[in-house]
């Protein structure tokens, strides 16, 4: 060994000054990409595959400390089967997030130019949209960079490129020929202030308080219904009982005629067993045009479904609500039953309010004619995978779905949220796939006259014009597994990469994202897109609470490696998160672990310190020399275990302790005696194992702490791996 330790431990560690050298270091070596690994002989050609996509960052912004706990769960995951010998693929991409994208451009337009996208028109739109996407993604890149990700850049996608628009062409076609994709009319979320359809999981359901009144639709009408939006009750067919309820069942099947509030309505009583007797009066108003529930109602009644609000959430029917907002229609409504005298009964209740997450307008459910994918349908299943799915067998899509997590094709961590992933499942409705707005994937159907045309491609001749509706935004991400790997192409990488072995993700869109690339990827490859998934929770305040602008409450995980580097705080982001829990984090425990990054760099001075003479061959070992390898051998095969359970925060807590408690406030405080002492061969045999200590540590504290443990590798007087990122596990 040399006789002096390196320059840089006479300071403490600094992050700032070597975590961006680290990073550069890295990625000219090209071990990021697993073919380089296999060029350079780091990874066996046959070796087992492990690969991952990156959930896509929305390019709507900067990265939060949600993002932060994902990169660092996903990097450690990545790092450590790396260092197991594994071909490792670790794919990024950003998402165009279309509504959420669009958005953003609009409203910047109308504060700085009093413009709105119209005034621009679609391409000139579009190139700002563009700009702006672009942009903000390279402050992304830049961000998951600063976190240490170990990310394939070669490889990077994004949802709304040309590769990606050739698998989303390919993917609608595909459904469309099996007849999954139809164009229906049918009730959706609508927004009237983005006017535009959105999906689930753009509603965020804000309780307010809100009246629950009691009425009758005339004086002569036999039963009251209750309801929190009279305004829509001029649009009532019929009123619903529980077909058992004795106190309507002599009026099931009766009709009437009456005039409510300036409009004639014809009442059936219908009875349907949805109905619950024991809410409200037990009788339903039914309102076909504008609720889900009333729409089925009205299926299976075969009633008619008139519109009386329009898109920009105003009244439609004549009389004195002609053309009023809905919130004045209500109030009038309201007056209106007081002036008749039919008001029996107002009280308060809270209320979830359906609103649109962007725009933050209430949702109007509205009977559109829009794109939609049937999930009940049944097609025949093409070359499967799946077991006990064979290829000609009639299924749906919820049951591929639910199979694939059924048969443990894919398995879901924590296992409490496959009871959830199966109960949305069961109440899964058919997915609305079209959006009025201009940014996205246009959808690949082209009318003239009375012909539609469905491809890949525009049709030839003249006359074609192409719907001017786009793609949900899930509809893309939903291929993300596959279409990252040069899907419809049969490329070496889908051929070895696919399925991908984690998807790792927030359980705040286990139905959203993950629920629908298990319906994209079975349907279209008739297997499972991953075979694990990992689900980390929210990061709070230390406090519990969301972080949020409006609480003042929100850390920044650019200022916390700013001022205690990415080790640090990827470790605050691990340490204490379990699979499926949410975490509270404050300034403190970041800085907390700052404090372990520098006892690791003074724990390697003091070894380097101490070894720079020490043996090349190793020396006999004394029982107790033995013992400290044996308790760090098995330290390395429990950190292992917990890596493999994806219990990520109990493996970094063993390590952690390990390196804080046992080998520095036990095995260095008693080695000082035997450094100092005249025994040399006591004193070899412990240099040996302080050696051995050193970089068994640094390879086990890698995948968590990536910077600081590169920085002391490449500083090592000898080394079994050019680079610690490369560098084999530890076995016993």
């Amino acid at each position: 060994m040399s006789d002096q330790i390196p320059e840089i431990f006479l300071s403490p560690y600094d992050p700032k000054a070597n975590e961006k050298d680290t990073y550069a270091l890295w990625e000219e070596s090209g071990y990021f990409n697993p073919d380089v690994c296999v060029e350079k002989g780091v990874t066996d050609i046959d070796a087992e595959p492990f690969s991952m996509v990156l959930p896509p960052p929305n390019v709507t912004g900067t990265l939060h400390m949600g993002h932060a706990a994902m990169l660092a769960v996903e990097d450690i995951l990545v790092r450590y089967n790396r260092m197991q010998g594994k071909k490792t693929l670790w794919i990024p991409g950003t998402d165009h997030a279309a509504i959420a994208t669009q958005a953003k451009v609009e409203k910047e337009l109308v504060k700085k130019e009093k413009k709105n996208r119209h005034d621009l028109g679609r391409e000139a739109f579009l190139e700002r949209v563009h700009t702006f996407a672009q942009e903000s993604h390279d402050t992304i890149v830049n961000q998951v960079r600063k976190m240490g990700s170990s990310i394939d850049w070669s490889r990077e996608a994004f949802t709304l490129d040309d590769t990606r628009e050739v698998a989303v062409r390919t993917a609608f076609k595909r459904m469309y020929d099996a007849g999954l994709i139809y164009r229906g009319h049918r009730i959706v979320n609508w927004d009237p202030k983005g006017q535009t359809t959105i999906s689930d999981d753009e509603i965020v359901h804000v309780e307010r308080k809100s009246s629950l009144y009691t009425f009758k639709y005339s004086k002569d009408f036999p039963i009251a219904i209750s309801t929190t939006r009279p305004e829509t009750k001029v649009g009532d067919v019929a009123v619903a009982v529980h077909p058992d309820d004795t106190r309507y069942q002599e009026y099931i099947g009766t009709t009437y005629d009456v005039t409510f509030c300036d409009v004639p309505l014809h009442i059936t009583i219908v009875g349907d067993e949805s109905v619950d007797p024991e809410f409200g009066t037990g009788a339903l108003g039914v309102t076909p045009a504008h609720s889900t529930i009333d729409w089925e109602i009205a299926d299976r009644h075969d009633l008619p479904r008139p519109q009386v609000i329009n898109e920009y959430a105003k009244m439609t029917v004549s009389g004195r609500l002609e053309n009023l907002k809905v919130s004045v229609g209500r109030e009038e409504v309201i007056a209106w039953l007081k002036e008749e005298g039919l008001l029996e009964n107002e009280e308060e209740v809270s209320q979830n309010v359906s609103t649109a997450e962007r725009t933050g307008a209430v949702i109007e459910p509205l009977p559109k004619e829009q794109w939609f994918i049937a999930v009940n349908k049944e097609f025949p299943m093409g070359p499967s995978k799946i077991p006990g799915i064979n290829e000609g067998d009639m299924v749906t899509l919820k049951q591929l779905m639910r199979a694939s997590v059924e048969t443990g094709e894919t398995e879901i961590f924590p296992d409490r949220f496959q009871k959830i992933y199966n109960h949305w499942i069961d109440n899964l409705r058919d997915w609305c796939i079209s959006r009025q707005i201009w940014y996205g994937h246009q959808i690949p159907v082209w009318y003239k006259e009375d012909e539609v045309y469905v491809g890949t491609e525009a049709p030839a001749g003249d006359g074609w014009e192409q719907d001017s509706d786009t793609l949900d935004t899930w509809f893309s991400s939903g291929l993300w597994t596959f279409s990252t790997l040069g899907w419809p192409e049969e490329t070496a990488d889908f051929k070895t990469y696919h399925p991908t072995t984690v998807l790792e993700t927030g359980y705040d869109i286990l139905f959203f994202w993950v629920a629908r690339m298990v319906l994209m990827s079975t349907f279209h490859l008739g297997e499972v897109p991953f075979k694990n998934v990992y689900l980390h929770g929210l990061v709070r305040d230390a406090k519990g609470q969301k972080m949020s602008k409006s609480i003042g409450n929100i850390i920044d995980p650019l200022d916390m490696i700013e001022k205690y580097g990415a080790d640090a705080t990827r470790l605050s982001l691990i340490v204490g998160a379990a699979p499926g829990n949410d975490i509270k984090l404050a300034e403190d425990k970041v800085r907390g672990y700052k404090n372990f990054a520098n006892k690791l760099w003074n724990i390697s001075r003091f070894i380097l310190t101490n070894t720079t003479d020490a043996p090349e061959e190793k020396p006999e070992l004394s029982k107790r020399d033995e013992e400290i390898l044996k308790t760090l051998q098995k330290t390395v095969a429990e950190v292992q275990e917990e890596i493999e359970r994806f219990h990520l925060y109990l493996g970094a807590e063993k390590a952690y302790h390990y390196v804080w408690h046992e080998l520095a406030d036990v095995i260095l405080e008693e080695s000082k005696t035997l450094l100092n002492g005249d025994d040399a061969e006591s004193r070899a045999a412990r240099q040996y194992v302080l050696f051995e200590c050193l970089t068994t540590s640094l390879k086990m504290l890698h995948p968590f702490m990536p910077f600081v443990t590169e920085t002391i590798w490449q500083h090592l007087p000898k080394k079994d791996s050019v680079m610690l990122m490369v560098a084999k596990w530890p076995k016993e």
